[in-house]
């Protein structure tokens, strides 16, 4: 007979007294082509896990082994540690076709043991596909969800435009300094590069087809029509549905993931008085300072392609489109500005309080932000052109 002794790894100093208890040890022992594994001690995850792999070593140099048993007449208390051992021990039998006899284990262990190979034998449940109509009634149950939380929102911020009216909103003016800023000087950059560019582009095209007849003074006329009454608003919306209201939709959600909107519920602070409302106003305010910004630029782009490639003096250029626009088309331009600044802080907002509680929700809540506001824009931008239309506006 042979045997051969694993021992765990080391009590740490700070656990032991002279009260402790026998460390645990694995004996493996050949007899007649048995290996009987000999537990003793007091098994417990403080003490570490006796590693198996001279166990498989054994059966390597020894693959004559007809089966193998255990003996616990020595051993302690136990936990885990010994469930896991005695686990892998099976595991390796079970892989060079070794019969192992669980008969000498406690009877609880035993129960432990066939728990585990439950757990890592039994099947995975395959959830069925949903049929058509249950997909169909899923969505439309999210998309009422959808609806309900869009519409209780509007309501809140409704409350919230009444106590500001009343001057009983509370929001710090510092806040509303800073988001006006953000919202209006910060994005000059960017309104100036494409209303410019929306500009040049009308124009060009339009010189492309007036040409043929001879009627390239009326792309002045073109540009400034566009500009005022759709173009400038429009583009100026979705550069600010792209920019500020994702950013609105980042910031919002970012707090809600750091639980701050919480803390402020918790202080008695309505969120949206305090958060949302100072987005709304500031966007509000700074749409229409931009679309007017817009509209200059667009014209100037247009008068950039109409002096150099029809040749059409600047005075020329400038007097047609004084003449091609009036208040009328200007003001109207300015109140679809208001309107879509209202929708894309609303958007933006909304977003940032449907945001999940994760960092990658975040950044689903900017994209959904952009989504929503340019989807709103757009629905409203055909709403106010049939209804300017049917007002002969």
């Amino acid at each position: 007979m042979s045997d051969l002794r694993i021992t765990s790894a080391p009590i740490p100093t700070a656990r032991r007294d002279s009260n402790a208890d026998e460390e645990p040890e694995a004996l493996f022992e050949r007899d007649d082509g048995t290996l009987v594994v000999r537990l003793t001690g007091t098994w417990s995850l403080d003490a570490g896990l006796p590693s198996t792999s001279a166990l498989e070593a054994e059966l390597v140099r020894a693959p004559a082994a007809r089966r193998v048993i255990f003996e616990t007449g020595e051993l302690d208390a136990w936990d885990s540690a010994l469930v896991t051992f005695v686990f892998k021990v099976l595991e390796l039998c079970r892989i060079r076709a070794i019969p192992a006899e669980r008969g000498g284990l406690p009877a609880g262990l035993n129960r432990l043991l066939d728990l585990a190979a439950a757990a890592e034998t039994a099947p995975r449940p395959v959830l069925p596909r949903p049929g058509l109509l249950a997909r169909i009634g899923q969505a439309a149950v999210s998309w009422v969800g959808s609806v309900n939380d869009a519409l209780n929102f509007v309501g809140e911020f409704t409350l919230a435009l009444l106590n500001l009216l009343r001057g009983r909103a509370r929001y710090q003016l510092s806040d509303l300094v800073l988001i006006i800023q953000q919202c209006g000087a910060d994005a000059l950059g960017i309104v100036s590069l494409i209303s410019f560019l929306v500009g040049v582009i009308l124009a060009f095209m339009g010189a492309v087809q007036l040409q043929k007849v001879g009627a390239q003074i009326f792309v002045a006329n073109l540009v400034a029509i566009g500009m005022v009454r759709e173009m400038g608003a429009m583009m100026t919306a979705i550069i600010m549905a792209g920019r500020t209201g994702a950013a609105f939709a980042a910031q919002l959600g970012t707090m809600k993931v750091t639980q701050e909107i919480d803390a402020l519920q918790t202080m008695g602070i309505p969120a949206m008085e305090f958060l949302v409302l100072p987005r709304v106003i500031a966007l509000v305010l700074m749409m229409p300072l931009l679309c007017a910004y817009a509209d200059f630029l667009g014209i100037m782009g247009g008068a950039a392609v109409g002096t150099t490639m029809l040749h059409i003096a600047v005075p020329a250029y400038l007097d047609a489109s004084i003449h091609a626009i009036d208040l009328t088309g200007v003001f109207g331009g300015l109140f679809k500005a208001a309107v879509y600044g209202v929708l894309i802080a609303l958007a933006g907002c909304l977003r940032g309080f449907q945001c999940g509680n994760s960092s990658s929700a975040v950044g689903d809540a900017a994209t959904a932000a952009v989504v929503t506001g340019i989807v709103l824009v757009v629905v409203a931008c055909g709403i106010f052109a049939v209804v300017f239309n049917i007002l002969g506006l």
